[in-house]
């Protein structure tokens, strides 16, 4: 994936007759985001960071106390968050606090048998790689950045950790940096408020120096 991130980077800098662009990634994205402003931080004119995964076994295990504590009175609920283990060690252990934290957020899909089977079919392959995700612990392993950094994290996400994506933005070092709390909004900002959501991405890119 990180070559083709960089491909696409290089196309788009060839295409456009541009020596940098601004690169933004999303939840998970920002794995990748954040090696890309490692290694690369030439390409690049500033990165954005949207309810970015920080330390997520960390944002894990809060989400669970979160859920825990939100359906403590939901037996059917409680019975199988009780039995997750984190890190996860089967495919269950994931689709649980997405399926409660999915009804949470109103969406009643997440009750169904077709989406359980979907998703337990989908994490063959995506378990692993999220395995991977939650070893990562950006505040002990990149301090420090040499491009602009912008984080745009939603005030309700459960999902990525707001405090802990707060707390990261507070300690990273970078030329220039900001963060956009979203009020309204959770792990899906540009859903929440796409309105605000492209305003403080526009309006970012506008009082950035051309040479940024």
């Amino acid at each position: 994936m990180e070559m083709d991130t960089v491909q696409v980077i290089q196309f788009l800098r060839k295409q456009l007759k541009h020596d940098k662009v601004y690169l933004l990634g999303s939840s998970w994205g920002n794995v990748l985001g954040f090696h890309i402003v490692r290694i690369h931080p030439e390409l690049l004119h500033a990165y954005f960071a949207a309810n970015p995964v920080i330390s997520q076994l960390a944002s894990e295990k809060e989400l669970l106390g979160a859920l825990k504590a939100h359906f403590k009175d939901n037996a059917v609920a409680s019975d199988e968050l009780a039995k997750i283990s984190i890190p996860f060690k089967i495919d269950e252990d994931m689709f649980y606090p997405r399926k409660w934290r999915f009804h949470k957020d109103g969406k009643e899909f997440a009750l169904s048998s077709d989406f359980k089977n979907g998703f337990l079919a989908w994490s063959k392959t995506w378990s692993p790689v999220w395995n991977e995700v939650m070893s990562i612990d950006l505040p002990k392993t990149l301090k420090k950045v040499s491009v602009p950094v912008f984080f745009l994290v939603g005030k309700n996400d459960i999902q990525t950790s707001t405090g802990i994506a707060q707390a990261y933005f507070m300690e990273l070092k970078a030329p220039r940096k900001a963060l956009f709390l979203f009020e309204k909004s959770g792990h899906q900002i540009h859903q929440d408020e796409p309105e605000r959501f492209q305003n403080a991405i526009v309006e970012t890119l506008g009082a950035l120096p051309s040479d940024s």
